[in-house]
């Protein structure tokens, strides 16, 4: 029998059994080893919020649709985050160049559950590095977000630049914009976070419920503002405050899954009297100018790589490794109690 994490309803989590598949052609199995849960999407399932659950998403409209929910509950096996041991690859892709072999460690997306079968086309390449540690593996695609949100920033050498947010990603954008030259501010509620995100490179720090964050800003740039801003806590409060920090014509990047109505963000405050650019970076795809070099794929690849050359520290940010029997007690942690944790691993 293979396990499975699902949830229910609202903040209802089981771990269910399901027969064990076979493998088709063209497919791979994987025994999961770790499977990092994200904070944001997958809180919104968690929580009842998703859009998908009361709304259908049209891909050829790319429009949202009333009147149908595109997914119900139970939701089975969300995650974005695996890492596993091929354990058996179907016999039509015995010989296929650089596909992973039986033994191998991988990493990829199958979802909160003891095994995953897998299309081989989404695990050419998918090797850990040599010298990764598993775990490591299971930030892939989160930093993969973080590096999508600093390649829509554009940033260049020099410039101030806000990171609102200091989450796993949040930390992992406030690193790589660092690397890419920037001098960062890094904006957060929780002092735990704000000391994190000093080690992670963040000149500054600022407090978000005592600071005032725009003005702080703006007195640290000689009045001119930050040249530009990445949001990535999915706060419509944080966005607005992200559109009055930086400068006239400056650049904000929405990185963050929003819920709900905007309440808290004015569009006819600083945004338009500031001719602020608002870019929206989601990592269903790539900046528009960088699309015929840079793919999803490239992200997560390099970002494994800049953590396998000991440029960007991951492991320290797991916070918890639970057992998956144990999926209930994470979410509400994750739910109810964010400061005592970062990064949540279930281990199968």
């Amino acid at each position: 029998m293979e396990r499975v994490v699902q949830f229910t309803g609202p903040r209802q989590v089981e771990v269910a059994e399901q027969v064990r598949a076979e493998v088709p052609a063209g497919h791979l199995r994987v025994r999961t080893r770790y499977s990092g849960i994200s904070a944001g999407t997958e809180l919104t399932a968690y929580r009842g919020t998703n859009p998908y659950l009361t709304r259908t998403w049209d891909p050829e409209a790319r429009l949202f649709r009333d009147g149908a929910a595109g997914i119900e509950y139970p939701v089975a096996g969300w995650g974005y985050s695996e890492v596993g041991e091929v354990v058996e690859i179907a016999p039509d892709l015995v010989g296929t160049p650089g596909l992973p072999q039986v033994g191998d460690m991988v990493w990829g997306i199958w979802g909160h559950r003891s095994e995953g079968i897998v299309p081989v086309e989404r695990m050419i390449g998918h090797t850990l590095p040599a010298g990764l540690e598993p775990l490591a593996g299971a930030f892939a695609r989160v930093g993969a977000i973080a590096y999508n949100a600093v390649l829509a920033a554009d940033i260049h050498l020099g410039e101030d630049v806000a990171v609102f947010g200091q989450g796993v990603i949040g930390l992992l954008t406030t690193r790589l914009a660092q690397l890419s030259g920037a001098r960062v501010t890094a904006v957060d509620a929780l002092d735990g976070r704000l000391e994190t995100a000093r080690r992670y490179g963040a000149h500054h720090t600022l407090n978000a419920r005592t600071d005032q964050v725009a003005e702080a800003i703006r007195a640290a740039t000689a009045g001119l503002g930050a040249d530009l801003a990445i949001e990535i806590s999915g706060a419509y409060s944080a966005l607005h405050e992200a559109l009055r920090s930086v400068a006239v014509g400056g650049r904000v990047v929405a990185s963050g899954f929003y819920q709900g109505d905007g309440i808290g963000l004015r569009l006819g405050d600083e945004f338009h009297h500031n001719r602020v650019q608002l870019v929206c970076s989601q990592i269903g795809g790539i900046p528009p100018q960088l699309s015929s070099r840079w793919s999803v794929e490239r992200l997560q690849q390099t970002f494994l790589r800049l953590v396998a050359e000991g440029h960007v520290d991951v492991t320290s940010l797991v916070s918890h490794v639970v057992p998956a029997a144990e999926a209930a007690d994470a979410y509400a942690l994750l739910d109810e109690r964010p400061a005592e944790a970062r990064q949540i691993v279930l281990e199968f």
